[in-house]
C-alpha cells in the first residue's frame, strides 16, 4: 500500500478508505461545498484538540488570584487540583464519547462534547465555592476528551503507520502554539476583567468552535461500524488492552504525560519560590511551548525518514541522556541551579518527551484501527488519569528546591522508555510504511 503524503489524499486498503459515508464518491466530496477537506480538516482537527489545552493554559496566570480568592497561602500547590480535576474528567470522559462513536460516527459525541465544555466553562465562571470550582473543572475536563478523544480516531481513520505519525506531530506542534499565546491572554484578561474572565475565554471559543465544526466530515467508514452493546464494547475493549503493542506504547504515553503535568503543575511554583521571577512566568512558560512546537515539527519530518520503531528509540534513549543531566546538575547545586541553566535543562527535557507522545500514540493506535473509538477512548483514560496523578505526585513534593521535580522527571521517562523498546519489538515499520 502507497500512502501519499498530500492531506488532500486518503489511501485505499483494508485500514483506510474515501469518505462516503456523508459526501459520496471522492470525486463528488471535491465538488460538494461546505464540507472540510485536506488543509482545512487538519487545522479544524488541531484547534479541536487545543481546546482542552486552552482551558489549562490560559487560567494559569490566575493562580495567585485563585490562592487569594480561596483563602490559600501564597505558596500552596492546592490550586494544582484543578489542574487535577480536569485531566480526571478527561480520563473519564472518552468513555462517553469513543465507543458510541464507533457505533454513530464521530460527529454527534464531538457536538456533545463541545456543548457540555461550554456550559462547564459558564460554571466554573460562577463557582462561589472551592469545591463547585473544582467540579466544574471535572466537567470540564470531561468536556474536552470529546475533542480529544475523537480527533485522534478521526486521524486514524483516514492515516496510517508514518504519515499518521508525521500528521499527529504537525498537529502538536500546531496545537503548542496555545501554550505559547494563552497565558498572555489570560494575564490580560486579568489586568482589564475580573479574573473569572479565563474562564469565560474558552467557552467563547468553543461556541465558535461548534459553528466551525459544522463543516467536519465524517470519517467513519459504515463497513466499520459497530454495534453499541455491552457485548462488543467489551470485546473491543478485550482486544486492544490485550495487545502488546498497544498497550505497551499507552503505558508510556502515562508515563511521559507525567512529565508534561509535572512540568504544568510544578513550575509556576518553582519559578515564584525558587527564582522569584513569577512576574515573567508567563514569558517563560511561553518560551518553552516555542521549543516544544519547533521539536514537533522537527519530529514530523524524521519520523518518516527514520520510520516510527526506529525513530521513538532513537528519541527515548536521548531524553534518558538529557533528563540524567538535569538530575546531575540539580544535585550538584543542591537543589538551586542557577536559573538559566535550569531554563535550558528543561528546555531539553520536556520538549524531548512531549515529542514522543504523537509518535508513541501512532504506535499505539496501529494495531486496532476496526475499534478506532474505543482504542482511543482507552488509550485517553489511562494516559490522561494516570499522567494527572503522576504529575499530581510529582508537584508534591515539592520542598523548596528543584531536585525533586528532576528526579521525577528522570524517573518517568526511565519507565517509558523501557514500555517503548518493549512495545516496539513487535512493531513493524515496513508493515506500517508501507
Amino acid at each position: 500500500m502507497t500512502i501519499s503524503s498530500d492531506p488532500e489524499h486518503v489511501p485505499e486498503g483494508p485500514d483506510t478508505y474515501s469518505i462516503t459515508a456523508d459526501t459520496g464518491s471522492s470525486q463528488d466530496r471535491t465538488k460538494q461545498r461546505g464540507v472540510a477537506s485536506g488543509r482545512e480538516f487538519v487545522a479544524l482537527i488541531t484547534a479541536l484538540m487545543a481546546t482542552g489545552a486552552l482551558a489549562i493554559d490560559v487560567m494559569l496566570p490566575a493562580f495567585p488570584e485563585i490562592r487569594q480568592e480561596f483563602g490559600m497561602s501564597p505558596d500552596s500547590t492546592k490550586v494544582a487540583w484543578l489542574l487535577t480535576a480536569f485531566f480526571l474528567g478527561m480520563a473519564i470522559g472518552p468513555w462517553l464519547y469513543g465507543p458510541i462513536s464507533d457505533r454513530y460516527g464521530r460527529r454527534r459525541p464531538l457536538y456533545v462534547g463541545l456543548v457540555l465544555y461550554v456550559a462547564a466553562g459558564a460554571l466554573a465562571s460562577v463557582a462561589s465555592t472551592w469545591a463547585l470550582l473544582v467540579f466544574a473543572r471535572f466537567l470540564w475536563g470531561v468536556a474536552a476528551a470529546s475533542p480529544r478523544s475523537l480527533a485522534t480516531a478521526m486521524i486514524r481513520d483516514r492515516y496510517q503507520g508514518s504519515e499518521m505519525a508525521r500528521l499527529m506531530s504537525m498537529i502538536m506542534a500546531v496545537f503548542l502554539l496555545v501554550p505559547i499565546i494563552a497565558p498572555s491572554i489570560g494575564a490580560g484578561l486579568i489586568a482589564l476583567f475580573p479574573w473569572r474572565t479565563v474562564f469565560w475565554f474558552p467557552s467563547i471559543i468553543g461556541v465558535l468552535l461548534m459553528f466551525w465544526a459544522r463543516r467536519l466530515p465524517e470519517t467513519l467508514d459504515p463497513k466499520n461500524r459497530r454495534p453499541f452493546t455491552f457485548s462488543s464494547v467489551a470485546m473491543a475493549g478485550k482486544e486492544v488492552i490485550s495487545h502488546r503493542q498497544t498497550m505497551s506504547f499507552t503505558i508510556a504515553i502515562t508515563f511521559l504525560f507525567g512529565v508534561m503535568m509535572a512540568y504544568l503543575a510544578g513550575s509556576e511554583v518553582i519559578i515564584e519560590d525558587v527564582y522569584d521571577y513569577g512576574t515573567y512566568f508567563p514569558f517563560f512558560f511561553g518560551a518553552i511551548a516555542v521549543i516544544l512546537a519547533i521539536n514537533s515539527l522537527n519530529n514530523a519530518r524524521l519520523v518518516e525518514r527514520f520510520g516510527v520503531s526506529n525513530y521513538v528509540r532513537r528519541l527515548s534513549a536521548i531524553a534518558i541522556f538529557t533528563s540524567s543531566i538535569f538530575v546531575f546538575i540539580s544535585i550538584a547545586s543542591n537543589g538551586k541551579p542557577n536559573f538559566w541553566l535550569f531554563a535550558v535543562a528543561l528546555a531539553a527535557v520536556v520538549p524531548l518527551a512531549q515529542g514522543l507522545v504523537p509518535i508513541c500514540n501512532t504506535a499505539a493506535m496501529m494495531p486496532v484501527p476496526h475499534v478506532a473509538g474505543t482504542a482511543s477512548s482507552i488509550i485517553a483514560t489511562i494516559t490522561t488519569a494516570g499522567g494527572a496523578l503522576l504529575g499530581n505526585i510529582a508537584s508534591s513534593q515539592f520542598d523548596g528546591t528543584v531536585t525533586p521535580f528532576a528526579i521525577s522527571l528522570l524517573v518517568f521517562i526511565l519507565l517509558a522508555s523501557v514500555l517503548i523498546y518493549w512495545g516496539s519489538a513487535t512493531y513493524d515499520d515496513d508493515q506500517h510504511h508501507s
